[in-house]
């Protein structure tokens, strides 16, 4: 069985509109090609976070948007000198600069991490060897600052290697808490599907609740913190596939690529002799400082209506005019998926140098947030139906809002209606 073209979108009836700022003459519009219309189905709930849809009306005083530097998407009109959104897009950008310096091509895969880390997430990454996974999250932590811990998973591994064990004191004649090396910023669990299922349960604890258990006492992480897992599909021996249950704990997925012609030759001129060095651009308190600024980012009703008939699509298609994914997929994605295209959309727009999320953002972040969390039907795996097949052809057939630039340009911030 296999899902149809992507491209096939259903017909819908016209759309929501929504208000944003004056869109430049030359600006294209950036509406969804098609209908903009909610798609059958009942009506979804508001979507759960600070600022989402909590004006619907009037004008909102927001600083306006820039240019995000190192995306090059346009938006409005440039913020003041010294802006809030100015200032953290300017050291988003500086950072992500700065790890690009270093990795040749995998531009999708560090901004995915930055998403990742704004939205206060996990990510896993997944490719065949030696296509820099391990580099780039070294990197980006040695950019961003904070401490930084390389677990290499082995069948071997057992929890207390990780969280920490009681070790006895013969001087004191008592047990102490020996903490284990995941009390940084930073954890790099390398390989992970190859740990056993013990040491993947005890990531379950430390990864949602950010604290870990031992000896009857409870000790938090330090904060930011973050674990980037990476993985290797080829192998099958000695490997342990990450449960349903722990895929769904890391908010982004990310399908590393092999690089083309011409950068295999950037990577054999720049890494070959003397490798370039990052340098620190961030720290700790800066990136509790652009979290919050993400936590901030305004999410219009409509926008989050969208976001809850994407997920709602994956378990209930027919009600949704994707009735041919019903056979498809065997357990949708959870309201752990809305929560997470809602922080990333988020994390994705202050990247871009604005205050307030697009459904361009959503449709951006989705098929890293949906597909790892969706369970396919024996018929469709057998028939070789990818799980990113799926949430392509729910992103054609479910329409976003449409936005309307206003044509006044001296007002300030996005108004929505």
């Amino acid at each position: 069985m296999t899902t149809p073209d992507p491209s096939e979108t259903a017909g819908t009836p016209e759309g929501h509109e929504v208000d944003l700022p004056h869109r430049p003459a030359d600006r294209p519009d950036t509406g969804s090609p098609g209908s903009a219309e909610h798609a059958g189905g009942p009506d979804a709930a508001q979507a759960g976070g600070r600022g989402v849809g909590d004006r619907l009306d009037g004008h909102r005083a927001a600083t306006p948007p820039s240019r995000g530097a190192w995306t090059g998407a346009e938006t409005t009109r440039a913020p003041a000198p010294g802006s809030g959104v100015a200032e953290e897009g300017r050291l988003i950008g500086e950072a992500l600069a700065e790890v690009k310096r270093v990795i040749v091509g995998q531009e999708h895969m560090v901004e995915r991490l930055m998403v990742a880390l704004l939205a206060r997430g996990h990510c896993l990454l997944e490719g065949v060897p030696g296509v820099a996974k391990t580099l780039a999250v070294r990197t980006f932590a040695q950019v961003v600052g904070g401490d930084f811990a390389r677990l290499q998973f082995t069948p071997d591994l057992v929890p207390s290697d990780i969280v920490g064990t009681r070790i006895y004191r013969p001087s004191k004649e008592s047990f102490d808490v020996e903490l284990g090396p995941v009390f940084v910023n930073f954890v790099l669990a390398d390989e992970v599907n190859r740990a056993p299922a013990k040491v993947q349960s005890a990531m379950l604890e430390l990864m949602a609740e950010r604290q870990v258990s031992v000896g009857g006492r409870t000790y938090p992480l330090p904060k930011p913190f973050i674990v980037i897992a990476t993985q290797n599909p080829l192998e099958s021996e000695g490997v342990y596939p990450l449960p349903e249950a722990q895929r769904d704990r890391f908010l982004i997925k990310v399908d590393v690529r092999l690089p083309d012609a011409e950068e295999e030759f950037q990577i054999l001129e720049r890494m070959s002799v003397d490798p370039p060095a990052p340098r620190q651009v961030l720290d700790p308190e800066g990136i509790l400082r652009l979290q919050e600024a993400a936590d901030r980012v305004f999410v219009h009703r409509l926008v989050a209506d969208y976001i809850v008939r994407l997920v709602l699509a994956t378990r209930r298609p027919a009600e949704y005019h994707v009735p041919e994914l019903a056979p498809v997929i065997e357990v949708g994605a959870s309201p752990r998926a809305t929560l997470g295209l809602v922080a990333s959309a988020r994390a994705l727009a202050l990247m871009r140098g604005r205050d307030y999320v697009l459904p361009e953002d959503v449709r951006d972040v989705a098929l890293d947030v949906i597909p790892h969390r969706l369970v396919l039907s024996f018929d469709a795996l057998a028939d070789g139906v990818q799980a990113t097949s799926v949430v392509e052809r729910i992103l054609a057939v479910v329409p976003p809002p449409r936005p309307v630039w206003r044509q006044q340009p001296g007002e300030v911030g996005p108004e929505f209606r």
